[in-house]
């Protein structure tokens, strides 16, 4: 599925993703690297650092999801699989590091059978 089923309004929002994922908006903020108050003050859900969390997080799992067959799984997977060559972290633990760009190029590079 697209984007847009996570957006409200133009902007990414966490209840939406909350509600596809099956968790808080919390666990959204703590899976994206933010605080709690970052999907809790309106102000602060629309600033950038914390909408190019969120859209991070859900390019990443729309991405896989199509390996998975639901965003639930590639959910799951983007929070607790060890991915082979960055030192057994998850795609979530990236992700909060500021690495996102690496996580799409090995999905791009996996899809390419470079890693197969």
């Amino acid at each position: 599925m697209g984007l847009a089923r996570y957006a409200d309004n133009g902007l990414f929002a966490p209840k939406k993703m909350a509600d596809a994922f099956r968790t808080t908006s919390e666990e959204i903020a703590r899976t994206a690297g933010l605080g709690k108050d970052a999907v809790q003050r309106r102000e602060r859900v629309r600033s950038a650092k914390t909408q190019r969390r969120l859209r991070e997080m859900v390019e990443i799992v729309n991405k896989v999801e199509p390996r998975f067959g639901s965003a639930l799984m590639a959910y799951a997977w983007y929070r607790s699989e060890p991915l082979p060559g960055f030192s057994g972290q998850t795609a979530m633990q990236l992700v909060r590091e500021g690495r996102a760009d690496e996580i799409l190029d090995f999905i791009d590079a996996v899809d390419a059978g470079i890693y197969a």
